[in-house]
């Protein structure tokens, strides 16, 4: 069959899942409703589960070149303006986990994958091109669009994000989980940043209901600031304008030295985080959902993009261990990846609750279990994320 495979959506997911795709000689087509392909918000943390899929994605040097490479993640009490505990990203960490761990403007990253499927002459790439929908039948699959266009491919992967039109139809659920927590995101130049603050770390403070992670991005020429408070929020907002106001009335209770950060930043734009449940039907026929479509999860483990890139890799290699045979190659991917994003999906909300939020006796618990903990429990805690590039299944172990 010499039909493409299609691919709804033009982010990290969909492009991550054409690399890897056209690596193993499938044909294929993106299909993005914007007009241009990009990508908006700021910084992005990367395990070293995501260098193992740039690594496997063809763009492992361009990835490495455009990062910034933190020496530690910093845990902070955002009450006491005291560490609480580290981990130390050095050459122990390397050479455990194979790769480093960094932070990337999420643009820049989008860009090293955009250029990649570019320079490809198996994939194609649509934008104005909206997926609503499909058939399929023994054969084939075919896309609608909302330009009333049809496109029939080999199979449709959908990896159109939170809202998916493909998984609306795949799975046939209600709209995402509100989770009540609002995060607010600023860029400032490095100059701006005090300088008794301008770590090279990705930074969290955590505080009753609310917390800030900072860290520096873009060849240490920006910082990126995210704050989050939980405030109820009822329904979902994605890139709203706020005032510094707003965003200040959430943190009036903790310590100076972290509330600062909150007046230097700039040009607030808010989003209301949502999730959903993990769900076990991924596959329908020809079609399969991919990243944010399958299994949306909060920012807390810092791992949306990681598994997204992670499921595009293991796509990839079983549709071609299966010689793209779509009933047995599709029900393999979504088999091996269905535990270990439900995992990230269910340990983020915990550590939510746990670590970033707690309060009283709570985050007096939480600062004595993780400030008891060597680096060698870190890194025993962590083996199970980042030493997999999610190909052998390992998801609850």
């Amino acid at each position: 069959m010499n039909d493409p495979i299609l691919i709804a959506g033009g982010g990290i997911g969909g492009l991550a899942a054409a690399l890897a795709l056209a690596a193993k000689g499938f044909p294929v087509v993106v299909l993005e409703k914007a007009a241009e392909l990009g990508e908006i918000g700021a910084g992005i943390q990367l395990g070293p589960n995501a260098f193992h899929c740039f690594d496997t994605l063809g763009v492992g040097d361009t990835a490495r070149a455009m990062a910034v490479y933190v020496d530690r993640l910093r845990l902070m009490d955002a009450m006491a303006g005291e560490e609480i505990c580290q981990i130390d990203l050095g050459e122990a960490f390397r050479r455990r986990f194979r790769n480093p761990y960094a932070v990337i403007h999420r643009g820049d990253l989008h860009g090293v994958l955009l250029r990649g499927c570019r320079d490809n002459p198996l994939i194609g790439l649509r934008t104005s091109s909206e997926v609503l929908g499909y058939t399929q039948d023994a054969q084939a699959v075919t896309a609608r669009l909302a330009n009333g266009e049809t496109l029939r491919g080999r199979l449709l992967i959908g990896a159109d994000g939170l809202w998916s039109k493909v998984r609306r139809q795949v799975v046939g659920d209600t709209p995402p989980r509100v989770s009540g927590h609002t995060t607010y995101r600023s860029v400032i130049p490095v100059e701006q940043m005090p300088e008794d603050l301008r770590w090279n770390a990705a930074t969290l403070w955590a505080g009753p209901k609310c917390h800030i992670v900072h860290y520096p991005l873009s060849g240490w020429k920006l910082f990126n600031l995210v704050v989050t408070y939980h405030n109820n929020a009822p329904e979902p907002v994605a890139g709203q304008p706020v005032t510094h106001a707003e965003v200040l009335r959430g943190f009036t209770h903790i310590h100076p030295k972290a509330q600062q950060i909150i007046h230097i930043g700039r040009d607030w734009k808010l989003w209301v985080l949502c999730d959903r449940d993990p769900v076990e039907n991924w596959v329908d026929g020809r079609v399969a959902l991919l990243g944010d479509a399958a299994h949306p999860t909060l920012q807390y483990m810092a791992q949306g993009a990681c598994m997204a890139m992670e499921d595009a890799v293991c796509l990839a290699h079983v549709l071609d261990q299966h010689g793209g045979e779509h009933v047995g190659g599709l029900e393999a991917y979504r088999r091996q990846r269905v535990l270990r994003t439900a995992r990230v999906v269910l340990q983020s909300r915990a550590i939510g609750d746990h670590v970033y939020h707690p309060e009283g006796v709570h985050a007096q618990l939480r600062n004595a279990i993780m400030a008891g903990k060597s680096q060698q429990d870190w890194y025993d805690t962590l083996q199970w994320l980042y030493g997999s590039n999610g190909l052998d299944g390992s998801a609850a172990t």
